[in-house]
C-alpha cells in the first residue's frame, strides 16, 4: 500500500497542492491534518503510523510537512523502518528509505539530527549568556528582600537567634536562613 501525509500548519492554508502531488506520486491513502508541524501531537500521523505495515510506503510532498525537525525525522524514519516500511519525499529525493542506500540515508539523518541539537544548545547558551549580560536573573525568584536577607543575616549572627525562629518569621525555612550570605 502506498500511503500519503499531507500538512498544513493553521486553517488558512490549503492542502490542494499537496494532495495533487501525492496523488501524482500514487499515493492509495492519504492523511492529512490541519495542525502545527511544532506540536507533537498529531492525531492524523499517530493513525498512519498505527495502519502501515511491511512492505508499505509512506510518500511525502517535503520534509518538513512530515516532521518538526530532523531528530523528528529520524524517530519517524526509525519508527517506520521497525514496521517494515519505506518512506520517500517528493521534494528531497535523497530522504528515500526504500532504495538500496536505506542504512544510509538513516545515517545520514542521525547525523542532521545530531549536528541539529548542537546547534540548538549553542544558540541557546548564546541566548542565556546575551541575556545574563542584560541583567536577566535565571532561577526562583529570592524568597527575602534585600532588606530582610540583610536583617535575618544581623539576626543570625549578631543576635545569635535560632534560625528556625528567624525563618519563622520570614515564613521561609531555616534551611534557606542558614544559606544567606553577604
Amino acid at each position: 500500500m502506498i500511503y500519503g501525509y499531507a500538512r498544513v500548519s493553521t486553517d488558512a492554508q490549503d492542502l490542494t497542492s499537496q494532495l495533487a502531488q501525492l496523488e501524482a506520486a500514487g499515493c492509495e491513502r492519504v492523511y492529512r491534518e490541519k495542525v502545527s508541524g511544532a506540536t507533537a501531537d498529531r492525531p492524523q500521523l499517530k493513525k498512519l503510523m498505527a495502519a502501515i505495515g511491511a512492505g508499505d510506503v509512506l510518500i511525502i510532498p517535503a520534509v518538513d510537512r512530515l516532521s518538526r525537525d530532523t531528530t523528528d525525522l529520524l524517530v519517524i524514519a526509525r519508527d517506520l523502518q521497525k514496521a517494515g516500511a519505506g518512506l520517500r519525499s517528493i521534494a528531497e529525493p535523497v530522504v528515500d528509505t526504500t532504495s538500496d542506500f536505506a542504512e544510509l540515508v538513516l545515517a545520514m539523518l542521525g547525523v542532521a539530527a545530531k549536528l541539529e541539537r548542537r546547534r540548538i544548545k549553542e544558540r541557546t547558551e548564546r541566548g542565556r549568556a546575551d541575556a545574563k549580560a542584560k541583567g536577566v536573573k535565571f532561577g526562583r525568584k529570592p524568597k527575602l528582600t534585600p532588606h530582610q536577607a540583610r536583617e535575618a543575616v544581623r539576626r543570625r549572627d549578631v543576635d545569635q537567634e535560632t534560625l528556625r525562629s528567624i525563618g519563622r518569621s520570614y515564613n521561609v525555612s531555616a534551611a534557606t536562613i542558614s544559606r544567606l550570605s553577604l
